[in-house]
């Protein structure tokens, strides 16, 4: 009698072993998976959406006063910009929740749409130097950098942005179909995105 109460508790126990054994490797691996997701959303980071080209014409003078301002030297040149603008989403900045026991990832805060890259080619034309008022390697890099700066400004006024920030709900329902794909479902029934007005996404 003490033996088959020994082998059934012995059995008993290790069923029990064996089950929460098994509970917490489930718990472990949903977590783990959980983590995975979440990380593989992120490290797709930049993800451009809409791309825009620009020919801008970039007029440049530069006037230096000599000799109690009576002379005046001006240096000149004309630019033509062909630039090629990248807006997008930077995707390690999206709040996502993992809700383990659902099965949930939860979208909280999705970024505003901004500058990704902006590719530049600049040609000069009608580039003429002052007399003691010249065009050094400096001046050229400057322009560069004053030719690259100027299509940004532009940017704003050309409805990209706006354009990107229509393109958010694409960008997320990409997300849910990757989510989706791994067994899980992505919510983002409380998401606001600002459009001009607050518009919740359903």
């Amino acid at each position: 009698m003490e033996l088959f109460t020994g082998i059934l508790l012995g059995t008993l126990l290790t069923y029990w072993g064996i089950s929460y054994y098994n509970r917490k490797k489930g718990v472990h691996q949903i977590e783990k998976q959980s983590v995975v997701l979440l990380e593989k959303i992120k490290s797709v980071c930049k993800l451009i959406t809409v791309e825009g080209d620009f020919a801008e014409i970039y007029h440049y003078e530069d006037t230096k006063n000599r000799f109690l301002n009576i002379i005046t030297s001006k240096k000149q040149a004309i630019l033509l910009i062909n630039a090629k603008a990248h807006i997008g989403f930077d995707l390690s900045q999206i709040t996502l929740e993992a809700n383990n026991e659902r099965r949930e990832i939860k979208l909280t805060h999705f970024p505003e749409p901004e500058v990704l890259t902006i590719e530049t080619e600049v040609k000069y034309y009608d580039k003429k130097d002052g007399f003691f008022n010249k065009f050094a390697a400096v001046d050229l890099t400057g322009l560069n950098q004053g030719a690259k700066q100027f299509i940004v400004d532009k940017i704003p006024e050309s409805g990209l942005l706006d354009t990107a920030k229509k393109e958010a709900l694409d960008t997320i329902l990409m997300m849910e179909e990757m989510i989706e794909a791994s067994g899980w479902k992505l919510n983002y029934s409380q998401l606001v995105i600002d459009q001009n007005e607050p518009q919740k996404l359903e």
